[in-house]
């Protein structure tokens, strides 16, 4: 066990966990709302699924992996929580600049802008709650705040159904200086803007001491490289498995909401609510579980713990995800997605804790960075996308929006539990270096 008298105390530890968690959750209702909008932003705009994939996955995407390498090497040299409050600043405004969007151009180059600003907040957050809570703890603490993802795309849920049901067939407002705008465009406003007082808020974090083996100086970008080269059996294993289960996460998140429209007919403000709290509760229990799963196998001596969480999420989610698209009406499919969501969500903390217990602090932002570069560019960038270009240019309807959904669970679940077994090997040789070398 670790000394304690060598971290943060564990109440403030906690409590900046919290914080993080908060814009971690933010960040997702900002990426995730255009979900709720697909019908609208479509009939306005004259946009296919394949367009709106790429609003969802490429655009944020794209930007997001280029520029989340840079921002990791300023993770590892520079003041965290700073960096993080600047993040939060920017992707809030690019947030509520695509309320202002009056053509697909406009509204791609705003989610652009929302994907540079979150490229910031996952290398520097990593780093941040590993400094703050010993190893035998961070499977909880990272679970925890990984929850932020699933409490945010919950609430993009149930703000977006509300706002849109409360709108529809409202005239359109004129707002000053705006002019006129329609009930999706106010949807990015009422998400986006809050995000000014959480920047402000992680502003008054204090910056946690680096521990284990620390530089002062930032190591030459080169030296990272050179360690993702050395272990390069382990990370394209890793990354490529936690890609697939993220693709698969992505493709029915996502198109869940129009898929209850098209195929169930239910509205955005007759399912919102549930599926909110469908995403919230059943992504936030798997995800934290998973955690938890992890440190008590690290605390049972199981020298690949970390990778299982994931391996179990790639064979569980094929059963639950097919059913969520094969159910017979709308609310039974959100009651199966609830399985899908805690299935799928089971993997992604335990796998941020096994990136840093084999990485040096020194490296951990820039590490984290090409990790995130690899999910969410593969995950992100071609989830979404996948399953509108599928819908569009394989079926040719977007009533059968489902079967695209489903083909892509059913093809990356299997990937993703083979490539992450196969790292096991790989991960304990590196995990029992890396101790050897903190110890010294």
């Amino acid at each position: 066990m670790s000394d304690p008298q060598a971290w943060p105390a564990p109440r403030y530890a906690w409590y900046a966990t919290g914080v993080l968690t908060v814009a971690y959750t933010l960040s997702y209702v900002d990426r995730q709302i255009l979900s709720m909008l697909v019908g609208p932003i479509k009939a306005d705009l004259g946009l296919s699924d394949t367009q709106v994939g790429l609003l969802q996955g490429f655009a944020f995407a794209v930007f997001y992996t280029l520029v989340g390498i840079p921002m990791g090497r300023l993770a590892d040299r520079g003041d965290r929580r700073r960096l993080i409050a600047w993040a939060v600043l920017a992707w809030s405004l690019a947030t509520a600049a695509c309320g202002l969007a009056r053509s697909y151009g406009q509204l791609f180059l705003a989610r652009v802008g929302v994907g540079v600003g979150e490229a910031a907040l996952g290398p520097a957050a990593y780093s941040m709650i590993v400094d703050c809570f010993p190893p035998e703890r961070r499977g909880r603490a990272m679970g925890f705040y990984s929850t932020g993802v699933y409490l945010g795309i919950g609430l993009a849920a149930i703000i977006g159904g509300a706002v849109v049901g409360r709108l529809a067939g409202s005239p359109p407002l004129v707002l000053p200086l705006v002019g006129s705008i329609s009930a999706w465009q106010v949807t990015f406003f009422v998400v986006g803007l809050p995000g000014l007082l959480v920047a402000a808020w992680i502003a008054t974090l204090r910056e946690p001491a680096r521990q284990g083996n620390v530089q002062l100086v930032a190591p030459p970008a080169g030296e990272a490289w050179r360690f993702l080269r050395a272990r390069r059996g382990l990370f394209a294993r890793h990354f490529t498995g936690v890609a697939l289960l993220a693709l698969a996460f992505n493709a029915m998140s996502f198109w869940m909401a129009p898929y209850l429209s098209r195929a169930h007919g239910l509205t955005p403000a007759e399912f919102g609510t549930a599926l909110g709290f469908t995403l919230a509760i059943g992504g936030g229990v798997g995800i934290f579980a998973g955690g938890a799963l992890a440190d008590r196998l690290r605390r049972r001596g199981v020298a690949d713990a970390e990778l299982w969480p994931g391996i179990l999420s790639g064979l569980a989610i094929v059963p639950t995800g097919l059913a969520a698209t094969l159910a017979s009406d709308g609310w039974s499919a959100l009651a199966v997605f609830a399985a899908f969501m805690l299935c799928s969500s089971f993997s992604f903390a335990a796998a941020a804790v096994a990136l840093q217990a084999v990485t040096p602090n020194r490296l951990r932002g820039q590490v984290s960075a090409v990790y995130l570069f690899w999910v969410n560019l593969a995950g992100i960038g071609l989830g979404s996308f996948l399953t509108g270009f599928v819908t569009d240019q394989v079926f040719g309807d977007e009533l059968r929006v489902g079967e695209s959904m489903a083909w892509i669970v059913g093809l990356s679940g299997p990937l993703a539990a083979a490539l992450l077994l196969a790292a096991r090997r790989p991960y304990r040789e590196a995990f029992a270096q890396e101790q050897a070398a903190q110890a010294r």
